[in-house]
């Protein structure tokens, strides 16, 4: 079993930035390829941004540029840097634990970017 707890999100004024973070356990993080999503209010859950097991990386278009997603194997930890934040950007954040065999969401963080 797989265990995934986010931090970080809070209420940022536009241009603000933020830190998420997503504490793993339960598994070999190391192998797993890992991802942040949102949500927002009336809208199906959309990918953010990707890093593989090996650190490359990938980014919706609508954050590129804007946001940074790293990981720290040593810690288990995954995290996005949001920079330049819209309101656009407010959503529910989740990350995503992606082995070859199992898939597992955190219980997400709420971000909400007032303009």
């Amino acid at each position: 079993q797989v265990q995934l707890v986010e931090s970080g999100g809070g209420l940022v004024q536009a241009g603000g930035s933020l830190r998420l973070s997503c504490a793993v356990s339960g598994r070999i993080f190391s192998i797993a390829a890992m991802a942040w999503y949102r949500q927002a209010p009336g809208k199906q859950r959309e990918w953010v941004a990707g890093i593989s097991s090996g650190g490359s990386t990938n980014y919706a278009d609508s954050v590129k540029g804007r946001f940074t997603i790293s990981r720290d194997n040593a810690k288990k930890m995954l995290y996005l840097q949001m920079n330049n934040l819209k309101a656009e950007d407010t959503a529910v954040y989740y990350c995503k634990y992606s082995s070859a065999t199992e898939n597992y969401w955190g219980q997400g963080t709420q971000v909400t970017v007032s303009s």
